[in-house]
């Protein structure tokens, strides 16, 4: 058999010219590899921060709400108390909202509820109400309404307690603190006056702001009662207005759903891209 010993051994050409290639070849692959780890990252950092952001908006938006919120002073209107049930593992099985005594409306009336029995409070005034049928001594300051157990407010529900009011003092808003009561015992109580420049406090009580009533509101006073009857029998609140907080928590939950899908999407597409080279390289 021939020796080498005695031969210059040269590397195949090939052999020879293919190694930096192929080092090139992988480093592409890797850095490849990396903008897109880099993108799914990105994704996943975009889908966390549009939840954290807007998917918490819309719990923070579910309070106890008067609707509508708004009102003309001296007249009449008719006001639901929507209260949402914030719990996941007790109903809500009672109501109360306080009406001031110190600026007392003279009418008061309770729309029948099934499953609710409506519980008016009445106080002597220490100050008489003047109206058209006369003095007003005695106002009501409290309405409670107790569910029958087959009626109690579960988790993921909402109920609207209606109100007809009248005539409305001559503020400019009413406050109507109301408790909570859920079937474990506890007590939300939404009772919390908003500050100016403040934030939003945690537990804020119901108001109803009041403006001064004008002359072409005084010719169509005799109207809005109707008006407030065809919106509640169309399922709409009393005054053709929607609730601006619990509509404003909806869309921040939707906007937040809606983004995080967008950087989840993004992710798994370019964490697919980047499987599919690694695969092929």
């Amino acid at each position: 058999m021939e020796s080498l010993a005695g031969r210059n051994f040269v590397p195949a050409r090939a052999d020879y010219l293919g190694a930096p290639a192929n080092l090139n070849h992988v480093r592409e692959g890797t850095v490849s590899i990396m903008r897109r780890t880099n993108l799914v990252r990105a994704g996943v950092a975009l889908a966390v921060a549009a939840v954290a952001v807007f998917g918490f908006a819309a719990p923070a938006s579910a309070h106890v709400t008067v609707n509508p919120n708004t009102a003309t002073q001296g007249g009449y209107t008719k006001v639901a108390f929507r209260v949402p049930n914030e719990k996941d593992t007790a109903n809500t099985v009672k109501l109360e909202v306080t009406l001031p005594e110190d600026t007392p409306i003279a009418s008061v009336s309770v729309k029948p509820l099934p499953g609710w029995t409506a519980a008016p409070a009445v106080t002597k005034l220490k100050t008489p109400v003047k109206s058209d049928d006369g003095d007003v001594t005695e106002a009501v300051t409290k309405i409670t309404w107790t569910a029958v157990p087959s009626a109690v407010l579960k988790p993921g529900q909402f109920q609207e307690f209606e109100v007809s009011l009248g005539p409305l003092p001559k503020v400019n808003q009413i406050v109507f603190k109301a408790l909570q009561y859920y079937s474990d015992g506890d007590i939300v109580r939404w009772i919390e006056e908003p500050s100016a420049g403040a934030p939003e406090p945690e537990h804020p009580a119901p108001i109803l702001k009041l403006t001064a009533a004008s002359a072409s509101s005084d010719e169509k006073a005799g109207d809005t009662n109707g008006n407030a009857d065809t919106a509640a029998a169309a399922g709409t609140p009393a005054g053709g207005e929607k609730s601006s907080n619990s509509g404003l928590g909806v869309g921040f939950g939707v906007a937040g759903l809606v983004a995080g899908l967008i950087g989840l999407v993004l992710g798994g597409l370019a964490y697919r891209k980047a499987s599919t080279h690694t695969t092929s390289s």
